[in-house]
């Protein structure tokens, strides 16, 4: 019964938590848009106290259910794991090994010092629910998407509305790359070893895994019981379970309760423990020496760990754009990105710095952007992280959207009425690129399409009455929403693009 609880809690997490990601409506994000937020590293980043003290006490409480039933990256492995044993027909599989200690706390500490000095690049790769995010959004959310405007298109042939297409395509080919290998060094070890990404590398399951030594619902052996089988170590995804000497490294164990399931003689209960009884210390120390993981040997202590975690307080972007003309067709060439000497940092953020600080690189605010302009940044110092672009679209001023998703309050809960009023970038215009200067043409496309009124038409000669005009731009009404930038005609560059500001200012 344990662990058919467990598998149903984890099954339902798992597949909400994926849908997240692959939700272009929004509507999910209203309803289930905190199991995002109860994730250990987006909690400690937004410093979420609750949710820290409350993972903490659960964790003290029943071990590593986190791992087990919250984090998404831990229960796919456990899908990989069980279609690997389905396959080979052969489901007595594991068996004790001793833990990689050195290379456990090594990875924690690396984490620990990379997250203390804001190296973001090695937090976001480590963090296995960001992990777990850029395999949704960039490998799933594609192949979703497709399978939508495909309903979308069956739905309009039958005259109905039920459904409507969204655009699909790769935002950052290099992020794609960094999915894949994700999901294939994770797919990997799952599919032949179980739990083995979750108790060698994973910082979260480290951290975890110290408090769980101490927690009060414990796996044990009745040792009357024991008939050596070896039936519960064989089915061990952690292979924590050493059944010949009827010890659990419970630093290791991730609370799945597969072995209860598979013992035949009843001599493994998940019951509380006296951690004063002579017994329970005696087993915790067999369990610590024969796995090698006393903190004596690794340099950590119990309280100097607890004090850290405290401190730690399918389409291509190709996509032709065509202009009916003349009954025919003429393709329009592809606007290119424009050189910005800062990037533009979605509104609520704050500052590119307090973007850098708290983001995870998970990508939820990329997948949920309806207007298509968030996208991975490739730039070393922000590895990952979102940042703006026009070519797909523009920031629509009533759009609050990449706000309200975001777990780790890198991007904070703004209303549409705070976003019309703040300024993210400022305009600027390029005189040789425009139309009414290169092609002596008259365009009123930034005036009439700017939301804020910061685009002012001029004449360019004042002493012709019959000048062809040119935008003048007033930088303290530019919000620097992209309209000016997204719909000028000029290619290959805009005429007019956002230049991001340092921090973000009311206008």
């Amino acid at each position: 019964m344990l662990k058919k609880v467990r598998t149903f809690t984890a099954a339902i997490f798992f597949l909400l938590i994926t849908l997240l990601f692959l939700d272009f409506t929004g509507i999910l994000h209203h309803w289930f848009g905190w199991m995002a937020k109860v994730q250990l590293i987006p909690a400690i980043l937004a410093v979420n106290v609750a949710v820290i003290v409350g993972l903490v006490v659960l964790t003290l409480i029943f071990g590593r259910i986190y791992c087990s039933v919250i984090c998404p990256l831990g229960v796919f492995q456990d899908g990989i794991s069980n279609l690997s044993a389905r396959r080979k027909k052969k489901k007595n599989r594991f068996r004790y090994s001793s833990a990689k200690s050195w290379l456990r706390y090594g990875v924690a500490a690396l984490f620990v010092v990379a997250l203390l000095f804001n190296v973001s690049a090695v937090v976001s790769i480590l963090d296995p629910y960001a992990a777990y995010g850029r395999i949704a959004s960039n490998l799933l959310a594609p192949i979703y998407r497709t399978g939508n405007n495909l309903l979308a298109a069956a739905a309009e042939h039958a005259d109905s509305y039920a459904f409507y297409s969204t655009d699909v395509w790769i935002k950052s080919w290099i992020i794609f790359g960094v999915a894949v290998a994700t999901l294939i060094a994770v797919g990997i070890l799952a599919w032949r070893h179980g739990r083995t990404y979750c108790n060698t590398i994973c910082p979260v399951g480290t951290i975890l895994g110290f408090l769980s030594r101490f927690s009060f619902f414990r796996l044990t052996f009745v040792e009357d019981k024991c008939t050596k089988c070896r039936a519960c170590e064989r089915n061990c995804k952690a292979s924590c379970i050493d059944s010949k000497n009827m010890t659990i490294d419970h630093s290791r164990c991730v609370t799945c309760f597969n072995c209860i399931d598979k013992c035949k003689s009843g001599a493994i209960k998940y019951a509380p423990v006296k951690l004063g009884s002579k017994k329970a210390a005696t087993e915790q120390t067999t369990a610590s020496n024969t796995s090698n993981i006393e903190h004596n040997d690794d340099g950590l202590s119990r309280r100097s760990l607890l004090a850290l975690l405290g401190t730690l307080a399918v389409s291509s972007t190709i996509k032709a754009q065509q202009l009916h003309v003349d009954g025919g067709l003429a393709e329009i060439e592809e606007k290119k990105i424009p050189d910005r000497k800062t990037p533009i940092v979605p509104p609520g953020a704050l500052s590119a710095k307090n973007m850098k600080d708290h983001c995870t690189a998970c990508q939820l605010c990329v997948s949920a952007c309806p207007n298509n302009i968030l996208v991975p940044s490739s730039k070393l110092e922000t590895f990952m992280q979102p940042e703006i672009t026009y070519e797909e679209g523009y920031c629509r001023p009533e759009c609050v959207e990449c706000s309200q998703v975001c777990p780790t309050s890198a991007i904070k809960p703004i209303t549409a009425a705070d976003k019309s009023a703040l300024s993210i970038g400022i305009a600027v215009w390029i005189k040789d690129n425009c139309v009414v200067n290169r092609d002596e043409i008259q365009c009123t496309n930034c005036e009439r399409h700017c939301p804020t009124g910061a685009i002012t038409l001029i004449k360019r000669d004042p002493d012709n009455e019959k000048s062809l005009k040119i935008p003048v731009i007033n930088n303290e009404l530019c919000i620097g929403c992209g309209a000016c930038e997204n719909l000028c005609p000029a290619r290959p560059f805009s005429a007019i693009y956002v230049e991001g500001n340092v921090r973000h200012h009311a206008v």
